[in-house]
């Protein structure tokens, strides 16, 4: 029998690294013991049983178990609605379905964070001047820049008073930038500053990456709609591909009209034998996430013990699962990579290497052996090949199986 083995010192640091955190620790389980409850609840309220796992083809019209989770996480969210749809393809195309669903030509859309995430600017028409970009359907974008590093309550004010603003996007999670990611409360306070000077505004926050880290979503502190992937947090490791979107109906149903057609909205899209998947994925995903975070606050204390930068600190409360490591040097990007690919359960034996990846404007290394391809609640790793040299850290199905790919990575620097 074969097992992976590591140096004493990594074995070492590994033990210390694990003692100091048990504090996070207990308090990571405590958050995911609350969201169980809460999913398991909603289940509950919604009389799950068998016949919600059939699956339909063609059309998909009256697909009992689909509905019925929409209801679930409307109930799990706390909205009036919620869209939950394999045809998805990733998070950014249910942003986009949002944005293009409540914004029409004339009107402005206003980023409140900074820059969104690279591949939502293709979308807005930022880069890439594509076909189709909601600038060539004569959406301006403006953008509230961050003061030093964090949001900037004051002019966010000053700019989403515009009547013309009539979408505001908040990104939960902080993308490739290097600022910290938002907590709910703190979502909710800009929410807060936007509905006072533009109450027709629709706040639209992307939650990717941010679902069940606390016991309250964005929804909860007055966002109009948030949205994410279901290949993240809410899957729960099984979902095969998809998205969601929550929030006010009128909105959802817009929505609906942008990943369908108009007329049709939500009333077509075959689940294909899924549907038990996305119920147990979500069952699942309150400790899956749990897992995830616990990996991401262990690779942080060891990686703070070896002398790296980290972002969140080891020491600090969680909003979403990413671990910002800073490694300095391309050299130490690819080793860090290296590393957390050769600890993967699938494809372990690949190298990964920076590559032009579709929607970036620089080369993108990426590691990631997953059971569902691009999966980020499974253990990964990915950086844009800029200056810091700053790795993005996310997943793991479980923490055994995070900690050791964490350790594997910090051998591989160690070299």
């Amino acid at each position: 029998m074969s097992v992976l083995e590591f140096s004493p010192r990594v074995l070492t640091l590994a033990q210390q690294a694990q003692q100091e955190v048990q504090g996070q620790f207990a308090a990571i389980d405590e958050i995911a013991e609350f969201n169980s409850r809460k999913v398991l609840a909603a289940f509950q309220n919604h009389r799950v049983s068998d016949v919600c796992f059939a699956g339909t083809t063609g059309y998909g019209y009256d697909d009992a178990g689909r509905d019925l989770l929409d209801k679930i996480y409307a109930d799990i969210f706390q909205t009036e609605d919620a869209l939950v749809r394999i045809q998805f393809v990733n998070g950014t195309h249910a942003i986009a379905s949002c944005l293009y669903g409540v914004l029409e030509p004339g009107d402005v859309m206003l980023s409140a964070v900074g820059a969104p995430y690279d591949t939502i600017q293709g979308v807005i028409g930022i880069t890439g001047n594509y076909p189709l970009s909601l600038k060539r359907y004569c959406v301006e974008y403006r953008e509230c820049p961050l003061k030093n590093n964090a949001p900037d309550p004051d002019m966010l004010a000053e700019m989403a008073a515009d009547p013309k603003v009539k979408a505001v996007l908040i990104q939960r999670s902080k993308g490739y930038s290097t600022r910290a990611s938002l907590s709910v409360d703190e979502i909710g306070a800009l929410i807060k500053v936007i509905k006072e000077v533009n109450p027709g505004a629709v706040c639209v926050v992307d939650n990717c990456y941010g679902e069940f880290v606390e016991k309250t979503e964005p929804s909860q502190v007055g966002a109009d709609l948030i949205v994410g992937s279901l290949i993240k947090n809410p899957g729960g490791g099984l979902a095969p591909t998809g998205g969601y979107i929550a929030g006010k109906a009128e909105y959802v149903e817009r929505a609906s009209y942008r990943l369908t057609v108009p007329g049709i909205g939500r009333e077509c899209g075959s689940t294909l034998g899924n549907n038990r998947a996305l119920y147990q994925g979500l069952f699942l995903a309150p400790h899956t996430v749990a897992q995830a975070v616990k990996t991401a606050v262990f690779a942080a204390r060891i990686m703070e013990k070896l002398g790296y930068p980290t972002e969140p600190l080891s020491s600090q409360t969680r909003h979403d699962i990413i671990q910002m490591i800073s490694l300095n040097t391309p050299e130490g990007v690819e080793k860090f990579c290296r590393g957390i690919q050769s600890g993967s359960p699938v494809d372990s034996f690949v190298t990964p290497v920076p590559w032009d990846m579709p929607g970036y404007d620089v080369p993108v290394i990426m590691a990631a052996g997953a059971f569902i391809q691009g999966a980020s609640i499974e253990l990964s790793a990915d950086a844009p090949m800029r200056e810091p040299y700053t790795v993005y850290l996310q997943g793991g199905l479980t923490y055994e199986s995070g900690k050791t790919g964490i350790l594997l990575a910090v051998q591989e620097l160690l070299k």
